[in-house]
């Protein structure tokens, strides 16, 4: 992706928030929608000037984003984009699956009218999004931000301060690999409809199918995304051989 939507999705998110926050995010969206790719060194310089600040607001952002575990720090090499590769992806989702399932239960037991509001407000911001027969990039990326946000939401409305910042965490080391199966495999629809479920079982109080069919949904697009690296794996380790 070219850094035009970096530029633009950044900027519009950045209103009211302070320049830590804005470098903070922009950062975090260049690397989540792999506008900075896996592996990518980090030069203060060039990203100083790229974001047009100076390197005290980018430095403070690179130690967040190091806590998040979206980046690393080496010594002598510097700060690196973490590498989201299977080992990191066995090992969110795995995370994932359990504290989206629980988080589903509490929010189903939990959630009052202005939590279940939110979630069917955020579920009728996707719908158009979902039944579009084509979509823009920007469309892509904005219908992968509401998928984000009602998992989030569901968090929130669990009343558990601690799953809900844990979660938060994860879900943040998960985006790269959603916005890969949602890009590769056209699981736009898919998701969406599971949303609705999932929604659904939390509004009518009904914490076990809530969680199952939260479960569920996490662990089909976790075998949707292994499969996906898995099989870039492969074409690497030919091109290899052949090479």
């Amino acid at each position: 992706m070219d850094g035009s939507f970096g530029k633009s999705g950044t900027k519009a998110a950045s209103v009211g928030k302070t320049l830590k926050e804005r470098v903070y995010g922009s950062l975090k969206a260049m690397i989540l929608i792999g506008e900075l790719p896996p592996g990518s060194r980090l030069t203060e310089s060039a990203l100083a000037e790229r974001l047009k600040v100076s390197r005290t607001p980018l430095r403070e952002a690179l130690n967040r984003l190091e806590r998040d575990g979206l980046v690393t720090n080496r010594p002598r090499s510097g700060y690196s984009v973490a590498a989201f590769d299977l080992k990191t992806f066995e090992e969110s989702f795995g995370i994932r699956e359990v504290l989206d399932g629980y988080a589903a239960q509490q929010a189903a037991q939990r959630a009052g009218a202005e939590d279940k509001v939110r979630l069917r407000s955020i579920l009728a911001r996707g719908h158009a999004l979902a039944r579009l027969p084509e979509r823009s990039m920007e469309q892509m990326v904005e219908q992968l931000q509401i998928g984000l946000d009602l998992h989030h939401a569901i968090a929130q409305s669990s009343g558990n301060a601690q799953l809900n910042d844990t979660l938060s965490r994860i879900l943040d080391r998960c985006h790269h690999f959603v916005w890969m199966e949602l890009l590769w495999l056209d699981q736009w629809n898919a998701a969406h409809d599971e949303h609705v479920e999932i929604v659904d079982a939390i509004c009518s109080g009904d914490g076990e199918r809530a969680a199952d069919l939260a479960r569920r949904h996490v662990r089909g697009s976790g075998n949707n995304i292994r499969r996906l690296l898995q099989a870039r794996s492969a074409y690497k380790t030919a091109l290899a051989r052949v090479s």
